[in-house]
C-alpha cells in the first residue's frame, strides 16, 4: 500500500545487529515452514501468543499507545488507504512511524496480519521496510512501520500535480536498482525463499534521497523447496502486475515476482500505469502495449513525456531490454533476480551525462540454473 515507512533510525523496539541479520537471514529459524503455512491459513482470531512464542524481532504495542501516537488517529495524520486498511503517521518514543489499521472485515485480514509480522520481523535489509511493532487488541489489528517521508513511488510517477517536479532519469534508475536489491534479498538470501506476490509501484516506498524500500508483505508466500517447481495458491494481487501463468493456473514461483517487477520497470520508464482503463483497448495493458514497440525498436515512444527528452538513449534501450525479458509470457525464459539487479545497478551507475556507449547484456536463465524453478 503506498505510505508506510521512517526517516528516523531505531524506532520502537530494539533490533538485531545488522551483521548478524545478514549472516543468517532466514525466514523461519524457529518457526518451521509447516507452522508458517498454518499461520497463513488461520481462519481464527489474531493469535498473539503464537507470535510471541516464536521469538519475532518486533514489539507488541497496545492500542492505547498507538491511539496517543496518532492523537486518536486524527485526520491530519492520515497518509492513505490501500486494500488492507488505512495508514496514519504517528510518533513513538520521539520517532516518526507509519501505522496501518487492518480492515476488520473478512478473514483475509488475519492472514495478512500474520504473514506480514512473520516475514518482516525476520528480515533486515536496506531495501526492505522495517516493522517496528504490532498490536492485536480488542479485535483490532495494527502494524507499525518506520516512516518513509517521500511516500510511494506511485505518487512520483503518475498523475503529477502541476507543481510537482517529475523524477529525473538518474533517480528513476537508482530507485529501480535499489528495489531490485530488496527483491533479490527475498529470493536469494532467505531460506526458504520468499515470493512477494504483490510487487508494484505503490508498494515501493521512498526515504530521504529517494532511497527505495519494498513494503506490504501480506500476500507473501514461501517459495518452492526441494523438487517442487511451484506453489499453488488462490490468485491474488493487482491486475496488470500478475504473471500470465499465475492467472491461468494459480501456480506461483519466484519468476512470477520477476514479471511483476518487469511491469514496474515499464511504469517507471513510460510514466504509464500497468493497467489503465482510460486508454484505448490496444494500450490498456502496459506490458502488452510496450513489448511490440520494444521488438520494433521504437524506443523513444516509450520514454515518459515528463522526462522532456532528458535521458540517455543507451540507458533507455538497456532498461527496456531488462523489462522485456522480465515480462516474457513463458516463466522459464525470464531472468533471475540476480541478473536483473546486476543489470539495473550497471545502468544506474552510468549517469545520464556519461559518454560511454558500452552495453550491458543479460540473457534469460538457462534451464540448468533456474532459481526457484
Amino acid at each position: 500500500m503506498g505510505c508506510c515507512v521512517s526517516c528516523e533510525k531505531g524506532a520502537v523496539g530494539e533490533r538485531k545487529d545488522p551483521a548478524e541479520a545478514e549472516k543468517q537471514s532466514q525466514i523461519a529459524p524457529t518457526a518451521s515452514s509447516s507452522e508458517m503455512s498454518r499461520l497463513e491459513a488461520s481462519k481464527g482470531g489474531v493469535n498473539t501468543k503464537f507470535i510471541s512464542n516464536h521469538g519475532l524481532d518486533c514489539t507488541s504495542l497496545t492500542y492505547d499507545e498507538l491511539d496517543v501516537a496518532t492523537e486518536r488517529f486524527a485526520q491530519k495524520h492520515f497518509l492513505g488507504k490501500g486494500g488492507f486498511g488505512e495508514v496514519y503517521k504517528g510518533v513513538l518514543d520521539g520517532n516518526h512511524v507509519a501505522i496501518k489499521i487492518l480492515n476488520p472485515n473478512g478473514m483475509q485480514g488475519n492472514r495478512e496480519f500474520y504473514t506480514e509480522v512473520m516475514v518482516l520481523s525476520r528480515l533486515d535489509h536496506p531495501n526492505l521496510v522495517k516493522l517496528v511493532g504490532y498490536c492485536a487488541e480488542w479485535g483490532q489489528r495494527l502494524l507499525v512501520y518506520e516512516y518513509m517521508p517521500l511516500g510511494s513511488l506511485e505518487t512520483h510517477i503518475f498523475d503529477l500535480s502541476p507543481d510537482k517536479k517529475p523524477l529525473d532519469w538518474n533517480t528513476r534508475m537508482k530507485i529501480l536498482a535499489g528495489a531490485a536489491q530488496g527483491l533479490q534479498h527475498l529470493h536469494v538470501s532467505t531460506d526458504p525463499p520468499i515470493i512477494n506476490r504483490d510487487v508494484k509501484c505503490s508498494n515501493i516506498l521512498l526515504g530521504e534521497g529517494y532511497h527505495p524500500k519494498l513494503s506490504d508483505f501480506g500476500l507473501a508466500k514461501l517459495g518452492p523447496t526441494g523438487d517442487d517447481t511451484h506453489v499453488s495458491t488462490r490468485v491474488m494481487g493487482t491486475p496488470g502486475y500478475c504473471a500470465p501463468e499465475y492467472l491461468e493456473s494459480g501456480h506461483i514461483t519466484l519468476r512470477s515476482d520477476i514479471y511483476s517487477f518487469g511491469v514496474v520497470i515499464l511504469e517507471v520508464i513510460t510514466g504509464r500505469r500497468a493497467l489503465d482503463q482510460r486508454r484505448g483497448k490496444a494500450e490498456r495493458n502496459l506490458a502488452e502495449w510496450a513489448t511490440p514497440l520494444i521488438n520494433k525498436k521504437e524506443y523513444s515512444i516509450l520514454a515518459d513525456p515528463a522526462l522532456s527528452g532528458q535521458y540517455s538513449e543507451t540507458s533507455l534501450v538497456q532498461a527496456l531490454a531488462v523489462a522485456q525479458l522480465c515480462v516474457r509470457k513463458t516463466a522459464s525464459q525470464r531472468p533471475l533476480i540476480t541478473d536483473v539487479t546486476a543489470a539495473l545497478t550497471y545502468i544506474s551507475s552510468r549517469r545520464r551525462s556519461a559518454s560511454s556507449r558500452r552495453s550491458f547484456r543479460m540473457q534469460p536463465a538457462s534451464p540448468v540454473h533456474q532459481q526457484g524453478k
